[in-house]
């Protein structure tokens, strides 16, 4: 299995399992607080692996032109998303809240698709159709339900769209270093959304809820980022996205073991036809001829088909290993995904 598939997974499963813990300490603390708890204990968690990581600071590696689509990475998914999220789940149970939360990938698709021009054969757009019915099956309004019962839903669907333009600029500068990208987001959007909250009058938790909330930002934020980065470096935005959608099945059963809460027939409807929008994702092969142009940039990497190069340093032979090199035009055919080598037109 490609290795940016088992990245995605395992950042979906983190981030999945994080939801029902988050709605465990939502009734003590203010949503926006916890959303800054969540992303700063995220962000020192990172920052101190980076540090022991590199024996010491190391430069980013980004570029001047990368650095603004790291920022408004950091502003939408960072800053306005958990806030909208954290909301959401204090007026949403947290089984459906976790299922809507496969709307992130819909959304992610579509702006990988419409604006940044990555590539959709029929089988992903079906995949999508599947995940966008389940999540209207899931938020449509019961019989007289009030405007209250439905700002919870669209409160998680507007952290949805927040994570769906995140991933989509993250990825241009997915080759960079995954931890640097991850902590950098944590460390700001966590101090951002904590002073925020206490601006507003909120107050720090006690401090075993204080540790509980930034150990679960460490996992569920941090740590599922830090894989999502490298899934996308892998795998391009949109199909990250519809891996990454299986997050929220892990949340809605942890949500029911720990809740026990009623889960009525919408709830199933919407959670089969989100399966099989996500089984359309996960059998999807691409393949056909296409070429590489000339390039350089830095990332880890194996000698394989697209990595035939010199090197102008001292090399024991290890692989893989991270230094800048050039990539000569190349023009072939092999199953592929829209990852950093292969962001070709179609």
């Amino acid at each position: 299995m490609n290795a940016g598939v088992l990245h995605a997974l395992a950042a979906a499963a983190l981030f999945g399992a994080s939801t029902p813990f988050a709605k465990l300490l939502i009734g003590g603390i203010s949503p926006v607080l916890l959303a800054g708890l969540l992303y700063l204990g995220s962000g020192l968690g990172l920052v101190c692996a980076r540090l022991l990581r590199d024996r010491g600071w190391r430069a980013s590696g980004l570029s001047a032109s990368e650095w603004p689509w790291l920022m408004g990475s950091i502003a939408a998914g960072g800053v306005a998303a958990p806030v909208a999220l954290m909301a959401g789940l204090a007026r949403t149970d947290a089984a459906s809240a976790s299922l809507l939360l496969n709307l992130e990938a819909v959304l992610t698709a579509l702006i990988a698709w419409l604006v940044f021009r990555e590539n959709a054969d029929r089988r992903i757009v079906a995949g999508m159709l599947a995940i966008v019915a389940g999540g209207a099956v899931l938020s449509w309004p019961a019989a007289g339900a009030t405007a209250q019962a439905s700002a919870g839903p669209l409160l998680v669907a507007a952290a949805c769209l927040g994570w769906a333009v995140d991933n989509n600029l993250t990825r241009k500068v997915s080759a960079a270093d995954a931890l640097f990208i991850a902590g950098s987001k944590g460390l700001i959007a966590g101090m951002m959304n904590t002073v925020l909250a206490l601006s507003l009058g909120a107050t720090l938790p006690a401090a075993a809820t204080l540790a509980a909330a930034m150990a679960v930002g460490v996992l569920g934020y941090g740590v599922s980022l830090v894989l999502f980065v490298l899934a996308l470096r892998d795998l391009g935005t949109a199909r990250t996205g519809a891996y990454f959608s299986t997050a929220p099945f892990m949340g809605a059963a942890l949500a029911i073991v720990l809740f026990g809460e009623a889960i009525g027939p919408a709830f199933w409807l919407a959670a089969i036809l989100m399966a099989v929008g996500v089984w359309l994702h996960l059998t999807e092969r691409h393949e056909h001829r296409h070429a590489h142009a000339a390039m350089a940039h830095r990332h880890p990497h194996v000698h394989d088909e697209h990595h035939q190069h010199v090197h102008d340093f001292p090399w024991d032979g290890s692989e893989p290993h991270d230094h800048r090199h050039e990539h000569a035009p190349l023009v072939h055919a092999h199953p592929h995904f829209p990852d950093i080598h292969h962001r070709h037109p179609h």
